[in-house]
């Protein structure tokens, strides 16, 4: 993975030959360093096992992405900027993350290799979250992810060969959905280097722009655009890998997709209604809309673009986007958030609580796509639930202790968390960055986005004094 993370170092400087790379040495110097760091570990492991048990799972899942997270932010660290240290690890780790939020400004004259370098990060957390979530958290049975377990989440000599068939299929279509988009920005008026850039975190739902504008800089086409690429990135690969494999049909006819297209499709038509109704100037029915759309899918894949600063459309659009950073996409997607099945599975726990109540001897089932819910599945979401709002209440109490104030606390302990990008409020909203936060919070924060990728509950349990006694 060192090794891997090293040669995706280099890309910059050589997607850029030709032109100025004033941070060539420092990639040059962070690829080393990374790449002496793998070749080290190959040498002294080389002649061991690789049978890989749940507990050296567990363990090689959560370190590896803080290791990464950490490596990838060198090429900050090293550059001419002054980059302050608390600053390089919070950009590297918004970056492989595919949180989105950002210490940066000045975006539009930043450095290009930089640029380059946070786009590509985010393109990298993109596919490696898709196999985790694919191929790992089903087998560690963490946050309910068992649901979505297929032959190819079993890590059994049978199985091995349909997770390789898997696992290429998945980087073929993101791969391909990434050149598609690439390809359909440059065409509407992007330039190149703009269309690069925005491909890859619009497929990973990262949300890096190279505008402190973000998207607000381009036309409302391209907006409509992005909201399709987002849309795409935040649902299950792996159903789009069944449908190439001749499986039609079975993309929409997953409950998670359907609630969430449901979403996308009222939430933006009922907040374009109440912004005419209290709109004091005339209102443009299709652009508002447009940005509307745009800016509530950007919030609800936690992919941190925007257009404008929705912060500012009224107490009701203050509020909604406040609980909409809680959604999120659909599992088995580069998204983050708290995932639609769990607001469904929270949805038939509580249609079977009634059911109980008025009909105390009835035998109820458990279903959802089609699949019987264990108890096990019900426990984990319950747990991930609880875990997920005492880490926000932690978080939160945090960053106001650093004298942060409540908006600008809680919306930072939540999008950490759910991996949205931006915040609420003046400091840290749409229109605002993280620059101007202590450096205890820009680490309290980092630490909070790499738990919110690792769905918490893995890291819990490595920390756990009963993980390393057993």
């Amino acid at each position: 993975m060192f090794v891997l993370l090293s040669i995706f170092m280099t890309l910059p400087v050589i997607f850029l030959a030709g032109s100025e790379t004033p941070n060539a040495m420092a990639f040059a110097e962070s690829a080393a360093i990374v790449c002496g760091l793998g070749v080290l570990g190959i040498l002294a492991t080389y002649r061991q096992s690789r049978d890989l048990k749940p507990r050296f799972m567990f363990v090689l899942t959560v370190s590896s992405w803080f290791i990464i997270a950490l490596f990838s932010s060198l090429p900050f660290y090293l550059s001419d900027n002054g980059i302050s240290a608390a600053d390089a690890f919070f950009e590297g780790t918004s970056g492989i993350t595919t949180t989105g939020a950002t210490v940066m400004s000045g975006l539009d004259t930043m450095d290009r290799d930089l640029l380059l370098w946070r786009s590509i990060l985010q393109w990298i957390g993109g596919i490696g979250i898709i196999g985790m979530f694919v191929a790992v958290l089903p087998f560690l049975r963490v946050g309910g992810m068992r649901l979505f377990a297929t032959e190819s989440s079993e890590w059994t000599d049978k199985a091995l060969p349909r997770m390789k068939t898997l696992s290429r299929g998945l980087l073929l279509v993101y791969v391909a959905f990434s050149i598609v988009a690439i390809f359909t920005y440059w065409v509407s008026g992007m330039t190149l280097f703009d269309a690069f850039n925005h491909g890859l975190t619009s497929i990973a739902t990262g949300g890096f722009s190279t505008s402190d504008m973000s998207m607000g800089k381009f036309s409302d086409l391209i907006l409509m655009e992005a909201t399709l690429f987002m849309i795409i990135g935040s649902l299950p690969f792996f159903l789009f890998v069944r449908e190439m494999h001749g499986q039609h049909g079975v993309l929409f006819r997953d409950q998670q997709v359907r609630l969430f297209l449901a979403i996308l499709f009222l939430v933006p038509a009922l907040l374009t209604l109440y912004r005419w109704l209290v709109s004091p100037v005339p209102f443009d029915p299709l652009h508002n809309y447009t940005a509307t759309l745009f800016n509530v899918t950007s919030v609800v894949t936690t992919t941190g673009y925007a257009s404008e600063d929705y912060s500012a459309w009224g107490p009701l659009a203050f509020v909604l986007f406040f609980f909409l950073m809680f959604v999120g996409g659909c599992s088995g997607s580069t998204a983050g958030g708290m995932k639609i099945f769990r607001f469904q599975l929270s949805l038939i726990i509580l249609r079977e609580q009634l059911m109980r109540l008025l009909h105390p001897r009835a035998v109820l089932t458990r279903n959802y796509n089609g699949r019987a819910v264990s108890d096990e599945i019900i426990s984990s979401m319950i747990a991930y639930t609880f875990i997920f709002l005492l880490c926000l209440l932690l978080i939160t109490i945090a960053l106001a202790a650093m004298q942060l104030d409540f908006v600008t606390s809680l919306s930072g302990a939540l999008t950490a968390l759910t991996n949205v990008g931006p915040g609420l409020g003046e400091i840290i909203g749409p229109s605002g960055n993280f620059g101007p936060l202590p450096d205890g919070a820009k680490w309290v924060l980092s630490v909070g986005m790499l738990m919110g990728r690792l769905e918490i509950l893995s890291v819990i349990i490595v920390l756990s004094p009963a993980f390393w006694r057993s």
